[in-house]
């Protein structure tokens, strides 16, 4: 299944003394993964959801500073995508040695995740990229083999897979389990000493912060009757087009702008408790006249706002044709900063005496990163794990998923939504997931003209 693409959680250290007789019999039953010494073994990796996103960070994991890591399988659904991310993968010049998936290895399927996990052992790591939807349903898995893992963001898009992903991270820390979670932003170098620099109050208190993901390109889908992949399953056709579904994804919202909510959010070490928002479909059919099925809105503007009364403002964007604006600010009682110029995180970020971002005002600017991001997360990742350090991004990642889908809800309903609510909503986007099949109906029904229901803000109690 494809993918486009720190609030540290408490956890007991596990098996460090076999010798122990006591510890030992304490722990019976509890499944320890080996930690891998530096050195003396090499990490396994498998893949499971092999679009751009997941052929990119497989590419990272092979990629780490100071330790041996090769890929041994492969999963998805479909298998052009599967396909596709191997021959990348196995052409490149910097990790094809380290790609060692024979065709025996390489599974197709809905049930494709275990069959990958189960050629690793005990503290190897899987990578999960598939839409979100499926999230909880492959790290319970993993838990259960004693896997470590990274997976993509967004984690979940409503309430209780929420809390269900909350509790999965607890379990996964009883187990000494390392997890990574691909928000990127925190491991941005310039981001790093930005918010060690705002926290120390070098542009005194924040009072507002502004993020702008302004780009062509959404995630329109047509009619299935319409789409190039008519012939899929129902289901098929919606994992296809995951973006445009908000069970599958959160919709634009959450995939494309969590980033930035989350970096921001970063800078004032809190995620806000409310927000309010506004937004529209500005386009209802392509330039052929079919109708536009999506479940996203064309913009986006929310505001978000922190326990202190500080406010967060978020404009999104996805239509093509329109002038891109991709950045953020922090604006503070001493001065101001810049925190990414372009995307998500890219530096070099900066700081300002006053509000005017001229050069004449700045007071600082980051250095480069050498490594970058992506890279470092999966650098810092690996070394907990050959270190048995405590490492768990999990309650964070979910804390700005939830985040994203209370700006997403307030847009949809045009209500306030706050933190709580959003957490504690009861509606579950796909309770069943976790029986996909070819045969099975998808979580979301279409009506007789191929129609999916719609953002309606301010009418009836739909959850959004």
């Amino acid at each position: 299944m494809n993918s486009s693409d720190n609030s540290t959680v408490s956890r007991r250290e596990l098996g460090k003394r076999a010798g122990k007789l006591a510890a030992v019999s304490a722990l019976a039953g509890i499944a320890i993964p080996a930690v891998h010494a530096a050195g003396d073994s090499t990490i396994q990796v498998v893949l499971i959801g092999c679009g751009g996103r997941g052929t990119g960070a497989a590419a990272n994991a092979l990629s780490v500073n100071n330790a041996q890591t090769k890929l041994v399988a492969m999963a998805d659904v479909f298998k052009d995508r599967l396909d596709r991310s191997y021959n990348t993968l196995s052409r490149s010049k910097q990790v094809a040695d380290k790609v060692q998936v024979p065709p025996e290895r390489r599974f197709l399927g809905f049930d494709a995740y275990k069959k990958a996990m189960d050629c690793l052992k005990p503290g190897d790591v899987a990578i999960f990229t598939t839409p979100l939807a499926f999230r909880w349903v492959h790290f319970t898995y993993a838990i259960e083999k004693g896997l470590n893992v990274f997976m993509e963001k967004p984690l979940t898009a409503d309430g209780p897979t929420s809390k269900r992903m909350l509790k999965l991270a607890d379990q996964a820390s009883d187990k000494n389990l390392k997890v990574g979670v691909g928000l990127m932003s925190r491991h941005a170098r310039n981001l790093q000493e930005l918010q060690k620099r705002v926290t120390d109050g070098e542009i005194g208190d924040v009072i507002l912060m502004r993020g702008y993901r302004m780009s062509g390109g959404g995630a329109n889908a047509v009619p299935h009757k319409f789409d190039q992949y008519s012939d899929a399953s129902e289901l098929e056709y919606q994992i296809r087009h995951f973006h445009s579904f908000l069970w599958a994804s959160g919709g634009c919202f959450n995939d494309f702008h969590i980033h930035i909510i989350d970096h921001l959010s970063w800078m004032k070490n809190a995620f806000p408790i409310k927000a309010m928002g506004v937004g529209g479909r500005h386009f209802k059919t392509d330039q052929d006249g079919i109708p536009f099925v999506d479940q996203n809105f064309d913009t986006y503007g929310i505001e978000y706002t922190f326990a202190d009364g500080t406010k967060m403002m978020y404009d999104g964007r996805t239509i093509p044709g329109t002038t891109a604006v991709y950045y953020s600010f922090l604006h503070g009682t001493k001065g101001c900063a810049v925190a990414s110029r372009i995307g998500d995180c890219t530096g070099p970020s900066s700081i300002y005496k006053g509000l005017a971002q001229v050069t004449d005002n700045m007071t600082w600017k980051s250095p480069g990163d050498r490594r970058g991001p992506y890279q470092n997360e999966w650098d810092e990742l690996v070394d907990a794990i050959i270190n048995d350090k405590p490492y768990s991004e999990v309650k964070r990642g979910v804390e700005a998923s939830l985040t994203a889908s209370m700006g997403r809800m307030a847009a949809h309903t045009g209500r306030e939504i706050t933190f709580e609510q959003m957490l504690d909503s009861q509606h579950e986007f796909a309770p069943d997931i976790d029986k996909a099949s070819f045969d099975a109906p998808p979580p979301l029904l279409s009506d007789a003209k191929g129609m999916y229901p719609l953002p309606e803000p301010g009418r009836g109690k739909r959850e959004y």
